[in-house]
């Protein structure tokens, strides 16, 4: 198995390998770029790599990894500063509004020094389902789904799965 299908499959991987760090700097290309001078004409360079998306709007301060691992439904908004690390799949669905300064977290490391020195980390596909808010600061871990008309609390810290029309304030 090459890095980037470990990566993929959620079995330990090196974030070093040179594969894995070009796919990574050309998404920081593309935030960068629009980052840069954000307009409908410049969001083009995000949305070529996200695997699927519907009308959305992006914030400057947008960050991912790879970008090909996000998909995003009809109506989605990410507020400023908002940070997607998707080394495994981020599945976002419809109606879906990031505050600003939200981050999804996809990757994980070994709590073992000498493991994590060596680069290995670890993935989870995290899944939003639709008609969810997320509030402002927020932090969504690796493995989490957040149901279906949920709203999550500014500055809240998600490491478990959430109902579908819950409130979660951590």
């Amino acid at each position: 198995m090459t890095e980037y299908e470990k990566m993929l499959s959620g079995v330990p991987y090196s974030s070093l390998d040179i594969t894995l760090r070009l796919m990574r700097e050309k998404a920081r290309l593309a935030c960068a770029k629009y980052n840069a001078h954000p307009s409908k004409g410049n969001l083009k360079h995000i949305t070529r790599l996200f695997s699927e998306h519907g009308q959305l709007m992006l914030e400057p301060g947008f960050q991912c990894d790879y970008g090909t691992h996000i998909s995003v439904g009809e109506n989605f908004y990410a507020n400023f500063n908002c940070v997607l690390l998707d080394s495994n799949f981020i599945k976002i669905g419809h109606n879906v509004l990031l505050g600003p300064a939200v981050h999804i977290y996809t990757v994980d490391h070994p709590r073992d020094p000498i493991d994590r020195a060596s680069g290995h980390c670890c993935t989870k596909t995290v899944t939003i389902e639709d008609n969810v808010w997320i509030g402002g600061g927020a932090k969504i871990l690796p493995g989490v789904t957040i149901g279906e008309g949920a709203i999550i609390g500014a500055n809240t810290v998600v490491r478990k799965n959430i109902p579908q029309n819950s409130r979660f304030y951590g």
